[in-house]
């Protein structure tokens, strides 16, 4: 660090009883940091990142199917952020309870991700008529934990008492935010910082640096890991970087996990905003790329399938009909197609037998009454395999909500 010594950059701890124990609790500076980012190592890796980000934009402005694109990749994000703080639904899982086939997996799991996917739909409508606020932070956690786990926790609130992370107790936790009479300061200075331009600093800086407050201030009882994952692309999309809410980091923060909470800790304890920047962006290149390559993969597929079905001498009308719900519901039933299209169940039976002869679906019950079929070339994209797995050990950090 250049200038003003490292330390005015750090927050302060003050003493305070909760669970019948007298802990440390930190309470962060407010942002920006003092002294000043020193950007001029970071440059580079924001290029690449802007690069990144605009690429992915373009071709997502290029896409016949915008609307379809954003549906999958909110719904996937949905699934990796839920699972960095220990459910173990996959986007099958999803896909499939909001099919409503008879095979659903269990509810409580996937109620839980659906949560996630509708308070980020409301968090994007609501930002045409209300800028990034505290307020709107409460409304998307009332949707976020509105049912399962965290539904006893006050959705829609600011905590009132003292939480911790890690540990067993708050005597032996990893961290201890800021007491309530210091949050509400916290936050409001967090809002404010939402709100200037005065710094000039480049969105990519500031979203990475609101991340980490929010993490930092844990302002709610249950749902900050999930909510601090909204916030990053909530801030792009709002700051018009991104015209569509294509990036999503949890992949990022999950794959590298110890690094994330790491970095997380050395802002607090050193004041090391430079290294979690670094890490930040990263991250920002690696998953612009990703989702550009997918975004792409999938539009080629789909136009190749529909020729398929086109170049079918079998293929009724009522074939691309029912492909045409594939893009949206990779999991069909006879039952759903019906509701969905109108069509009678043997038309539907038919067509489905068309496009299974075709290749492009496959039936994955192996029963005789109350089949699903799915459309599986694009769940093998949607999915990117290794990155589908559920975390069962990730809630043994004590870092997730």
């Amino acid at each position: 660090m250049q200038g003003a010594p490292a330390a005015t950059r750090l927050g302060h701890y003050i003493e305070t009883a909760t669970g019948g124990e007298t802990v440390r609790a930190f309470v962060p500076p407010p942002l920006p940091p003092v002294p000043p980012l020193d950007l001029a190592p970071l440059l580079e890796r924001l290029g690449e990142a802007d690069r990144a980000l605009g690429r992915l934009d373009g071709v997502s402005r290029l896409l016949q199917n915008q609307e379809l694109l954003l549906y999958m990749y909110v719904r996937k994000e949905a699934v990796l952020s839920s699972q960095i703080e220990g459910t173990v639904s996959t986007l099958d899982d999803l896909l499939q309870f909001e099919a409503g086939p008879k095979s659903a997996p269990p509810i409580k799991d996937v109620q839980e991700v659906s949560n996630y996917v509708a308070a980020m739909m409301h968090g994007l409508r609501r930002l045409d008529e209300l800028p990034i606020s505290l307020r709107l932070l409460r409304e998307m956690h009332a949707i976020l934990l509105r049912s399962g786990r965290g539904a006893d926790k006050n959705p829609g609130e600011f905590r009132r008492n003292q939480n911790w992370l890690g540990g067993t107790r708050p005597g032996n936790a990893a961290f201890v935010p800021p007491p309530p009479n210091e949050m509400t300061t916290c936050l409001d200075n967090l809002e404010k910082f939402i709100h200037e331009d005065a710094t000039k600093l480049p969105p990519l800086i500031r979203a990475g640096l609101l991340h980490v407050q929010f993490e930092t201030i844990h302002p709610f009882s249950d749902g900050n890991g999930r909510a601090g994952r909204l916030l990053i692309t909530l801030d792009l999309c709002a700051r018009g970087i991104l015209h569509q809410p294509l990036l999503y980091l949890s992949l990022h923060f999950k794959t590298h996990q110890q690094d994330y909470y790491r970095l997380l800790q050395e802002v607090r304890e050193r004041g090391a905003w430079e290294a979690w920047l670094e890490f930040f962006l990263d991250g920002v290149t690696t998953t612009a790329n990703e989702a550009f390559e997918s975004a792409t993969t999938i539009s080629t597929l789909f136009d190749s399938d529909r020729a398929k079905i086109a170049a079918s001498s079998g293929a009724a009308p009522s074939t691309i009909q029912v492909y045409n719900l594939l893009p949206k519901t990779p999991f069909v039933t006879t039952s759903s197609a019906v509701q969905q299209t109108g069509l009678t169940p043997p038309t539907i039976n038919s067509a489905i037998g068309q496009l299974q002869t075709l290749g492009i679906l496959k039936e994955i019950t192996g029963k005789q009454r109350d089949r699903v079929y799915a459309y599986e070339s694009y769940l093998d994209i949607l999915r990117d395999s290794p990155n589908q797995k559920p975390i069962p050990d990730a809630a043994k950090s004590g870092f997730g909500p």
